[in-house]
């Protein structure tokens, strides 16, 4: 049975680990990009390229991309002056090894641009340092030269991998690297379709205008913005709906919930009830990865999904006092805890990750405890040893 479309491109991307945004999977669903299956002649005349792999070789062999297509190669066109960007204050000038021409756009005469590095630079290690030199990583120089440019589209080879650079100007850069040996093998037929999907000449020469690569990119950033938007004003409702949650529980105990804290330090509220938020966000995407405990009592008793289905089934049945109905947040505060301090039972084992974010000590008011004061035996307990070894503030190191 064929896979899903959207679930495929999803699996490539997670398994590639892109740095920053380069394409999104909705984008590519919507352009009809497909991961081709039917990768084996490809898959060979990968196989048959030397060690290292040779970019123009790549390009030719297994991209499809005619020599013609490739400024600065044998048998392409000249390769301008440009594209080079001087660097006077470190006394050299960045310029692409090879460039593609875009014959199907007037405004930007450019495709992409390719830096073609010695075999087994380090794409991402700083150079050597020297006097005069930038000893930046052969990254962070490509990109300097694609926003110089005004060519936001690259390629870094270094003989191992083929890296897509996506340097927009005015935005953040995002960048994801095809191992080559990798896509050689029987394991890496998936990233080989994804890489022939993205660089493929029907990709970057063939298709129609809102289905080439810059069309991918640049709608991939639009969708993220998009959907960056709607995930905000989200946070902002869930924001919203805790507070008055929480409102309403100190109203029912004539103050004793939030005390002082809504007139003297309401920044406080805010930070505890934002860090709940965030503190749900870390645990529904372990979960989601499948980074906490498959276990089934973890499944049954602690998860945040779980919680949500059996909530969403109390909804079902009794939609009309879900009000008062309070066992929720008791299981969300004791799941705070679990993962702040660990725990073990039976064939349930999580190690105690600490750290402020599930600290219960940041915001006491959120178990209904008050607020530690400055220099109270709560807050002193939490304060770090003094290496000197003295007993109180006696000293600078304390």
């Amino acid at each position: 049975m064929a896979q899903d479309p959207l679930h495929a491109h999803k699996e490539w991307i997670g398994y590639l680990q892109p740095v920053g945004l380069v394409v999104s999977p909705h984008a590519l669903l919507a352009a009809q990009a497909i991961v081709s299956e039917q990768v084996s002649e490809p898959q060979q005349r990968l196989r048959a390229l030397p060690r290292p792999f040779p970019f123009t070789g790549l390009a030719q062999e297994l991209l499809g991309w005619r020599s013609t297509d490739i400024a600065g190669a044998p048998g392409g066109p000249e390769l301008p002056d440009s594209l080079a960007h001087p660097l006077p204050e470190y006394g050299e000038t960045l310029r692409p090894t090879f460039a593609v021409p875009d014959s199907n756009s007037t405004d930007h005469p450019w495709l992409l641009l390719v830096q073609d590095l010695p075999p087994g630079t380090d794409l991402d290690a700083p150079a050597e340092a020297s006097a005069h030199n930038w000893d930046a990583p052969p990254q962070a120089k490509f990109e300097r030269l694609l926003r110089e440019t005004g060519v936001p589209i690259g390629l870094l080879h270094n003989g191992a991998h083929l890296r897509l650079v996506y340097a927009p100007r005015g935005e953040t850069s995002g960048h994801l690297s095809f191992p080559l040996e990798f896509m050689a093998s029987v394991a890496g037929r998936q990233s080989l379709g994804a890489c022939l999907m993205l660089l493929g000449a029907d990709r970057l020469f063939g298709e129609s205008d809102n289905r080439r690569l810059p069309a991918l990119l640049s709608e991939s950033r639009k969708y993220q913005n998009e959907v960056s938007t709607r995930l905000a004003e989200q946070v902002l409702g869930a924001l919203l709906e805790l507070l008055r949650g929480f409102q309403a529980a100190d109203e029912a105990t004539r103050g004793e919930l939030l005390g002082a804290l809504s007139t003297d330090d309401p920044q406080h509220i805010y930070g505890g009830l934002l860090t709940v938020l965030l503190r749900l966000v870390f645990l529904l995407y372990a979960e989601d990865r499948g980074l906490m405990p498959g276990e089934p009592t973890w499944a049954a008793h602690y998860s945040v999904t779980g919680l949500y289905l059996r909530l969403r089934e109390d909804a079902g049945r009794n939609p009309d006092t879900m009000d008062q109905r309070f066992g929720a947040w008791a299981a969300l505060l004791s799941l705070f805890r679990l993962v702040y301090t660990g725990g073990t039972h039976d064939r349930l084992h999580l190690p105690a990750r600490e750290g402020r974010l599930f600290d219960p000590d940041s915001y006491p008011f959120l178990e209904g405890r008050p607020a530690a004061r400055r220099g109270s035996p709560a807050s002193a307990a939490r304060r770090p040893a003094c290496p000197t070894g003295c007993s109180g503030a006696c000293c600078k190191a304390c």
